[in-house]
């Protein structure tokens, strides 16, 4: 494996999938680039025009991002239809399989005899249709892929919110490099970035929040201030994270829900939280992820200077911060992320 023919780097959000493909010796600016509806919007949008027609679903494939998937199919059972699943996709909606029954869904082991039927394969990663894509514009595929997902990691008798962010924790406490977050063969906790690897083996894995702080990194105006200190901030379609970083070292990790934020509520949090002034409990009570500063990391740092990017970043731009763009691109911050991680592990 090498870099010779490039990256296909490839960020999996809840409302859109980022794509980039990274050739060396090209100018960045001028390299391939998609923005396409996330594979949970495309199965949601499946789901919905099944219940138009009435037919029952059958759900194959593996486990992959929910929202908008688990909230079509919620709708698809309460018309009166009925959803069957094989075991590994049903655990989209929740990690306990009784958690989905009771949601109406059915599990089984093979295809239902029911009719009418549509059957839908479920998966973060549609990797023959994006090479397709590329290859009716007779740009061949990278062999090396890498692919960043939202992994809350398997937690079936604990709150998903609670174990994410025990991740982050662990991360902040090892001192390591969020790069070290890329995965070649993910841990079996992180089951949604193991369903992608186990459909597509040899791609590397990442977290979506980890690739969107090394990718604003890449912003000249935030490397030069991360020197002193700076808070890089995310705003996604359907999370907000925060991070304190100084010299590419994460100091302190603050995530919530978009929905849950107003700009002025976010103000109060950021400057609670660069000042270890934002207990993480009240975060979980407001259904947040957390919140965790390196202890004393706030004292000696102001991280004043804030990096803003992500789709929601608009809706937030009174918080003055810099809006972010490497390489004049903010929607593909996560894949310059990815980029990066792959490119130093590879020298190493």
């Amino acid at each position: 494996m090498n870099l010779e023919n490039g990256i296909l780097a490839i960020d999996v959000g809840s409302g859109t999938q980022d794509i980039l493909v990274w050739r060396p010796g090209q100018r960045i600016e001028n390299c391939p680039k998609l923005i396409l509806p996330s594979p949970t919007t495309i199965i949601a949008r499946q789901v919905r025009e099944a219940t138009k027609r009435g037919h029952h679903l059958f759900l194959t494939g593996h486990t992959m991002g929910g929202g908008p998937s688990t909230k079509a199919v919620r709708e698809h059972i309460s018309t009166g239809l009925k959803v069957f699943a094989l075991e590994q996709p049903a655990l989209t909606f929740h990690d306990r399989i009784d958690k989905v029954v009771a949601m109406g869904v059915e599990i089984v082991a093979r295809k239902p005899s029911n009719e009418p039927l549509t059957q839908l394969e479920m998966g973060d990663l549609n990797l023959p249709a994006i090479q397709g894509a590329l290859q009716l514009f007779h740009e061949p595929t990278p062999g090396i892929v890498a692919v960043a997902v939202q992994d809350h990691g398997f937690s079936p008798d604990m709150s998903n919110r609670l174990f994410r962010f025990q991740q982050w924790k662990k991360l902040l406490a090892s001192g390591k490099s969020l790069a070290s977050l890329l995965y070649e063969n993910p841990p079996d906790h992180l089951t949604r970035m193991k369903a992608v690897s186990d459909a597509n083996p040899g791609v590397f894995l990442m977290d979506t929040g980890a690739s969107a702080i090394i990718g604003a990194l890449e912003d000249p105006w935030v490397a030069e201030k991360s020197h002193e200190g700076v808070t890089i901030l995310n705003i996604g379609n359907e999370h907000v994270l925060a991070a304190l970083v100084k010299n590419e070292k994460v100091w302190g990790v603050y995530e919530h829900h978009t929905s849950l934020m107003t700009p002025e509520k976010l103000a109060l949090h950021l400057e609670r939280f660069r000042h270890e002034d934002l207990p993480n409990q009240e975060i979980l009570d407001e259904m947040g992820h957390g919140c965790h500063v390196i202890p004393g990391a706030g004292k000696k740092n102001t991280f004043s200077p804030v990096g803003v990017t992500g789709p929601n970043r608009e809706r937030f731009a009174s918080l003055g911060g810099h809006m972010a763009a490497p390489f004049g691109d903010m929607m593909l911050t996560g894949c310059f992320g990815l980029v990066k991680a792959v490119r130093e592990k590879m020298d190493h």
